[in-house]
């Protein structure tokens, strides 16, 4: 297979870098992006984002309006993070960060985003970071002139598709795991916060410090429901699984990327136990997880001394994590925070003063007869996921450099990872 050996700037029709300020914050409006907003692995994560006023758009996209299929990076402090605008995005570049826009007559886009991840390419920015004072860079003046390596078209294309086709198995996962732990979320909501449970209609409701809760129902402070950082016993010897601050997702309860460590010195937690951050800023950040991770319900692991563990006595291990991602009872625990500016934390003592209404033992065992299902098959996806990724970050970078050919690598063979 040839491969031809060319400057980058004969693959794009610009290079454009974003402006070296940051704007005054706002509630809404378009997304002003920062470094954090570009994962490793490539995808723009913007579930937690700058605004810029909507009145100030013109005067932050002076150099350029991002457009989808645009590649933005980084090209400064944290490098080598590369990331696809998406149709319907609406926003600028932030500091540090820059964009080409690919000449679909000249290149594959997608190829070529891809091959940013390959080590020819990642040889060419080792060789030319410029070593700061405090940060490392890319000088862009030189970038135009950075070489890749580009296959024939027909080649490009064919690269394009089998990986592209991991990172929709991917997306697809993800877009599952995301309505499944919505479906979950509403359930819990309309069951015992709206009580609208199966049979409601013919339930009496009765006055309480709550308002009205079901006839039989009875108040009480959420200590009594949950064990708020149970005993649990795990050994110091021998490594066990570790669970950092970063691991926690905003907006899902999967717990990634976990650490094996010695010791036992932080939170300890089993499976079905919730994790919830007592610190500022995670905790109004949303960081929640739930332990189904470990093998089996006897394993036990630990973590970050930041968690909260939160584990069910006379509910259900699905009811305290969907009550722990609840807006009232996160609110209740950011009312009790108390410490220095900027290290603030949860008073334990504040779930005391947070009621529920205990629901009857038949009806949480058919709500987690529901419930439970969702979260196991959400992990399930996630694993699937993982191995995607694996499988995919294997073949990325032989494919694009050609130590691997195409010519008999079907897609068909994704069948037996997905």
């Amino acid at each position: 297979m040839s491969f031809r050996r060319v400057k980058i700037e004969s693959t794009y029709e610009g290079l454009y870098d974003g402006p070296h300020a940051t704007p005054k914050p706002s509630d809404s409006g378009p997304v002003f992006l920062g470094i954090g907003n570009i994962t490793s692995d490539g995808q723009l994560d913007l579930s937690d984002v700058r605004h810029i006023a909507e009145e100030d758009y013109a005067a932050w996209t002076k150099r350029v309006v991002p457009e989808p299929g645009d590649i933005v990076f980084t090209y400064e402090a944290t490098l080598n993070r590369y990331a696809i605008i998406p149709q319907g995005f609406r926003g600028c570049l932030g500091r540090r960060l820059a964009l080409i826009r690919p000449n679909s007559a000249k290149v594959n886009p997608r190829f070529l985003f891809l091959y940013f991840f390959g080590q020819d390419w990642r040889n060419t920015i080792s060789g030319n970071i410029l070593s700061g004072a405090t940060v490392d860079r890319i000088p862009l003046t030189k970038f135009p002139e950075f070489e890749v390596n580009l296959p024939p078209r027909p080649v490009q294309d064919k690269i394009a598709d089998i990986l592209s086709a991991y990172d929709d198995l991917i997306e697809n996962n993800t877009r599952r795991i995301k309505i499944l732990e919505q479906m979950a979320q509403m359930l819990y909501r309309e069951w015992f916060v709206n009580f609208r449970f199966p049979g409601h209609e013919k339930v009496k409701m009765v006055e309480s410090e709550m308002g009205l809760i079901p006839e039989g129902w009875n108040l009480c402070p959420v200590t009594q429901a949950v064990d708020v950082d149970p005993t649990t016993k795990v050994p110091r010897d021998g490594v066990k699984p570790f669970v950092p601050m970063g691991s926690l997702s905003p907006n899902s309860m999967l717990i990634n990327d976990v650490e094996k460590r010695e010791g036992n010195s932080g939170s300890k937690f089993r499976n079905g136990d919730t994790l919830f951050a007592r610190i500022t800023p995670c905790l109004e950040n949303g960081k929640t997880g739930f332990v189904q991770f470990l093998p089996t319900d006897d394993a036990v692991a630990f973590g970050s001394t930041e968690f909260i563990v939160l584990r069910s006595r006379t509910v259900c291990p699905e009811y305290v994590y969907l009550m722990a991602r609840s807006d009232e009872f996160r609110d209740n625990a950011i009312k009790s925070m108390s410490g220095a500016t900027g290290r603030q934390r949860v008073q334990q003592q504040s779930f005391d003063r947070f009621f529920i209404a205990q629901p009857p033992s038949d009806l949480l065992e058919c709500f987690q007869s529901a419930v439970a299902q969702m979260f196991r098959l959400i992990q399930t996806l996630s694993l699937k996921s993982t191995n995607l990724r694996t499988t995919r970050d294997l073949l990325l970078p032989n494919l694009v450099s050609g130590e691997v050919s195409v010519e008999n690598l079907e897609q068909e063979a994704l069948a037996e990872t997905a």
